[in-house]
């Protein structure tokens, strides 16, 4: 953590390049005159550049300047993306209804600007047909290319197959946007009861189901239910196979 500059009487220098409030160039000064001007202006000098030499001094509200710097950096550390991969697992032989679920989850995170990685767990001889994982992963990606890109290609790994989604979106775009519809939603219901209506639907505004439970959530491991199936024909010669991870 940086010092704190040094100000008014901490700065023992004969002369300094004198910054003016408004950022003009006042030029080279004795420091009893900097002084002379700071409490004329009734502001602070403050030394902003310790090293130059002469040192480069400003006038200015120093405890105006650190209550401001104070709430930008907690402005940048509130915005700050953090990385976090959410992990979705499927069976390679998944019924419809499942896909579909999980597909949701997939496009709800990519939306939240996370990455995603795509599990395909393969069991007994379903290990000898990783074309099949590999299909399942082709068509997610497919299903899910408006919001995000494969990042990590399908590859073997052990008994299972993987793949790395990521999002177009940036973190920190989908946070604000994330801010913004919030703030549209309470304004729209401040409108409604400014407009006589006490009681206003809340499915009016808001336009999605609440998410915050699941958005901390960040394994989904729901697996399909399947029933018994028999063992699938062999792939054909010019299917594409995943390599085997070294």
């Amino acid at each position: 953590m940086s010092a704190e500059p040094r100000i008014n009487d901490r700065i023992r220098v004969p002369e300094v390049r004198l910054v003016g409030p408004g950022g003009e160039q006042v030029g080279i000064v004795p420091l009893a005159k900097a002084m002379e001007l700071a409490q004329e202006y009734d502001l602070d000098l403050v030394e902003v550049a310790a090293n130059a030499r002469p040192p480069v001094c400003k006038l200015m509200d120093y405890g105006k300047f650190k209550y401001e710097s104070a709430m930008k950096a907690r402005e940048a550390r509130k915005n700050q993306a953090h990385t976090v991969i959410k992990e979705m697992k499927l069976r390679p032989k998944i019924d419809p209804h499942d896909y579909d679920t999980k597909k949701g989850h997939v496009e709800r995170f990519l939306k939240q600007g996370d990455k995603v990685k795509i599990t395909i767990m393969f069991r007994g001889r379903e290990q000898s047909r990783p074309e099949l994982g590999y299909r399942l992963l082709q068509r997610l990606a497919t299903d899910v290319d408006e919001l995000g890109f494969i990042e990590s290609n399908p590859k073997q790994d052990g008994r299972n197959m993987i793949m790395v989604l990521g999002p177009h979106k940036k973190k920190t775009e989908a946070m604000a946007e994330a801010r913004e519809a919030q703030a549209a939603r309470k304004d729209a219901r401040r409108v409604a009861v400014e407009a006589g209506d006490d009681h206003p639907d809340e499915t009016d505004f808001d336009t999605e189901a609440p998410q915050a439970a699941e958005a901390a959530t960040e394994v989904v491991e729901a697996e399909a239910a399947e029933a018994p199936a028999a063992e699938a024909p062999a792939a054909p010669g010019g299917e594409p196979k995943a390599q085997e991870q070294v």
